[in-house]
């Protein structure tokens, strides 16, 4: 079992199970992508999806690995092509986390990533040919491998007749799509799937899957499909699954940007922590620029920032520019400074330590927090992060 995900931020008692301190969580039924649960109160997993050409292997087990290590949970690749099928066997014997084949169109890689070991398999029941005749091969074939399906529609694969019925992509037009292909499937005995509903719009989005989740139990994929570059897409993102996950919906997770996936990781990631759905790594708290700032807080922030992108011990460490709100922000951190008249006075737990010049603020902040980060490795620091009561 992933670590990360055994050991939820939230636990009810039961093993493997996940409650959020917003809201309690949607009940959903339980699949399995690989040995990642999804659904029935199971920790929130991250996805993204590789950019990579399938086909090359050595280039996308690398940005698997890269995705890994960011937090990723499970990955997806596209099969557009033979080449990629092909190669999928390779990728998914090697890869650190469950692999989900994503395919269109055609229905014969469906089939061929069944038997090369993928976790799962991402089928559009819009867009694959005569569906209606190898939908009950891909569900005997998804169960007699034990793996599950991930289906479900978008703004842009909207069918044809519900787009002209509702005047385009609404939520109603896009649950009852949605609606249709579950049928699909629960007709034939297969109920090991989740469902997406993505749209483009964070507000129809949410009122997308809110609808979906009163209509039944099925583990809910969110997702903002085509959110934009990463500045606009964050927000986005950070918007619509704020809401519904602060509503307990939602399953599992995959940030879209225009950027590369580490970025939709790390973005994912973050709103998990900062939900109380995901346990706490590095954080940085620094104050706004203002006309009270002694420093220059922008570049000591970026500075320390940068400078411990590769901690992932659960330090918070604040950065504040001013005597009005930085000593008392910085004792509440586990490291912090408060600067000002050329200084920086150094605290650890609310004591301080040092006092330096303004030039070694960077350096001795560094200093302290991979001494902390290092202790904390070694000794296996739990985290603890305050839980509202439900």
């Amino acid at each position: 079992m992933n670590t990360a995900l055994n050991n939820g931020f939230r636990k009810t008692g039961e093993p493997n199970i996940s409650e959020s301190p917003l809201h309690k969580r949607r009940v959903s039924r339980r699949i399995m992508v690989g040995n990642v649960p999804v659904g029935g109160g199971a920790p929130i997993s991250v996805q993204s999806m590789t950019n990579t050409r399938t086909a090359d292997i050595g280039a996308t087990l690398q940005q698997i690995a890269e995705l890994t290590a960011a937090g990723c949970d499970i990955v997806r690749v596209a099969v557009p092509k033979q080449e990629d099928a092909d190669a999928l066997s390779a990728i998914v014997r090697q890869s650190p986390i469950p692999v989900i084949a994503d395919i269109h169109f055609s229905s014969k890689y469906v089939f061929q990533a069944i038997d090369a070991g993928c976790a799962a398999v991402r089928v559009n029941p819009g867009n694959i040919r005569k569906f209606d005749e190898v939908g009950p091969e891909i569900c005997k074939a998804a169960t007699d491998a034990g793996i599950s399906l991930r289906i479900g529609v978008n703004a842009g694969s909207l069918d044809k007749e519900l787009y002209a019925k509702y005047g385009g992509p609404t939520p109603e037009a896009l649950v009852e799509s949605a609606l249709k292909e579950a049928r699909m499937f629960e007709d034939v005995g297969f109920h090991d799937f989740k469902i997406s509903v993505k749209h483009h719009d964070p507000v129809t989005m949410v009122e997308t899957y809110r609808l979906l989740a009163s209509k039944g139990d099925w583990p809910l994929h969110l997702g903002v499909t085509e959110a934009g570059p990463a500045w606009q897409g964050t927000i986005k993102s950070c918007l619509a699954f704020g809401a519904l996950l602060a509503e307990g919906i939602g399953d599992t997770i995959r940030v879209s940007l225009s950027a590369p996936p580490v970025e939709e990781v790390k973005v994912g990631c973050k709103i998990l922590e900062y939900l109380g759905l995901r346990e706490r790594h590095f954080d940085i708290i620094s104050c706004p620029s203002c006309g009270r700032a002694q420093v220059d807080v922008i570049e000591l922030a970026n500075a320390v920032t940068d400078g411990l992108k590769d901690v992932t011990a659960p330090i918070r460490v604040a950065v504040m520019g001013c005597i009005v709100n930085g000593p008392g922000e910085a004792r509440e951190a586990d490291l912090g400074v408060a600067s000002g008249n050329g200084k920086g006075q150094i605290f650890i737990k609310g004591k301080v330590v040092e006092t330096v010049p303004e030039d070694q603020i960077v350096e001795t902040l560094l200093k302290y927090a991979n001494e902390m980060a290092a202790s904390m490795d070694q000794e296996g620091t739990p985290v603890v992060l305050p839980v509202t009561q439900i």
